[in-house]
């Protein structure tokens, strides 16, 4: 992750996930509330890439 272009890709990937965290309005709480249930729950993440689409 030190050389090339791997820094940079994940960061890109770091902010798309953070904007789709901060748009997700209908559930309410903190960005750090939201990441951690984005890391365990499987339906709450698919509705976050919802958004995406």
């Amino acid at each position: 992750m030190r050389t090339g272009f791997a820094a940079n890709n994940l960061a890109i990937v770091r902010h798309i996930v953070m904007n789709l965290l901060r748009l997700n309005t209908p559930r309410k709480g903190s960005t750090k509330t939201k990441r951690m249930l984005a890391a365990t729950s499987d339906a709450f993440r698919a509705e976050l890439l919802e958004f995406m689409i």
